[in-house]
C-alpha cells in the first residue's frame, strides 16, 4: 500500500479521533476556564498554562498516533487494541492536566485592606485551616468566593510576626486565621475604593478600556471606585468596585498602585 493510499484509508479514523478528542478537550476546558478560572483568574492564577499545554499535545498527538498505527491490513482486533491504547494514554494525560489545574485553582478573592488578593490553593497555610471560620474551611469546585481579611493592628501582640510573614510572602489573605465573612467588610471595601478619576488620570492613554469596563459593569462612573488586584503571580490588575454595595463588578489589566 502506497503512502497516499494509506493516508486516504486512515483519514476517516483520524478525523473521527480528532473530533472526539476536541470535543472532550472542549468539555474539560469549559470546566477549567468557565468554572475554576473565569476572567480574570486565568491570568492571575497558575495552572492554566500546564492544562493548555497538555490538552494541546493531547488533541494533536492522539490523532497523529492513530494515523501512524492505522493499517487496513491489520486484524480488526489488533487495530482496535492499538487505538484503545492511544485513547487510554490521552485520557491519562487529560486527567493529569485537569488535576493540575484543580490543584492550582483560585478559591478566594480576598479583600486585604487596600487591595483585592487572589488566593489559590497552593498559597494557603493548610496547617492553620482549622483556625478559619467553619464556613470557609471547605473549598468547593464552584469557582472563587469573596472573603474578607482581618489585618493585624499595631496594638495586637502578633503584629510584628504578621509583618515578618508578609515580608516573606505569606500575606494575611493566605492565613486561615485571618479570614472573615465578606459581608463584615463591605463598608470597608467601599471606603477603601479610590475614585475612578484617579485611574483615568494615571492611564490617560487607556480611556477606551476604562469606558468598556464601565459599560460591562452597567453602572454610572460616579458610583465606581477601584482597588489594586494582586496574586502570587501578578500585581498589575485593578478591581472596579460598586461603592454603594462594596462589591467587585469588573476587572481591568491596569497598574492600580
Amino acid at each position: 500500500m502506497t503512502i497516499p493510499q494509506r493516508l486516504r484509508a486512515a483519514a476517516p479514523a483520524v478525523l473521527t479521533h480528532l473530533a472526539a478528542s476536541a470535543a472532550v478537550a472542549f468539555c474539560c476546558a469549559w470546566l477549567v476556564f468557565g468554572l475554576w478560572y473565569p476572567f480574570p483568574y486565568g491570568d492571575m492564577a497558575g495552572g492554566r498554562g500546564l492544562f493548555l499545554l497538555l490538552v494541546g499535545v493531547d488533541v494533536v498527538c492522539g490523532p497523529l498516533l492513530t494515523l501512524i498505527v492505522f493499517d487496513t491490513r491489520k486484524p480488526r482486533g489488533e487495530l482496535l487494541r492499538d487505538i484503545g491504547f492511544i485513547v487510554l494514554i490521552q485520557l491519562a494525560a487529560l486527567a493529569y492536566g485537569v488535576a493540575a489545574a484543580a490543584q492550582a485553582r483560585p478559591v478566594f478573592l480576598a479583600f486585604e485592606g487596600n487591595r483585592f488578593r487572589v488566593v489559590s490553593l497552593p498559597d494557603i497555610e493548610t496547617d492553620s485551616l482549622a483556625r478559619a471560620p467553619e464556613a470557609l474551611r471547605q473549598f468547593g469546585l464552584g469557582g472563587p468566593r469573596l472573603i474578607g481579611v482581618r489585618l493585624a493592628r499595631p496594638v495586637d501582640p502578633d503584629f510584628p510576626e504578621s509583618i515578618q510573614l508578609s515580608l516573606r510572602g505569606v500575606h494575611p489573605a493566605y492565613r486561615p486565621e485571618r479570614w472573615v465573612d465578606y459581608e463584615a467588610q463591605r463598608r470597608d471595601v467601599a471606603r477603601a475604593a479610590r475614585p475612578l478619576s484617579a485611574l483615568r488620570q494615571k492611564h490617560p492613554e487607556r480611556q477606551a478600556e476604562i469606558d468598556e469596563a464601565l459599560r460591562q459593569a452597567g453602572l454610572a462612573e460616579e458610583r465606581i471606585g477601584f482597588l489594586p488586584l494582586v496574586s502570587s503571580r501578578r500585581d498589575d490588575w485593578v478591581t472596579l468596585v460598586d461603592r454603594e454595595r462594596g462589591a467587585p463588578v469588573a476587572y481591568v489589566p491596569f497598574d492600580g498602585w
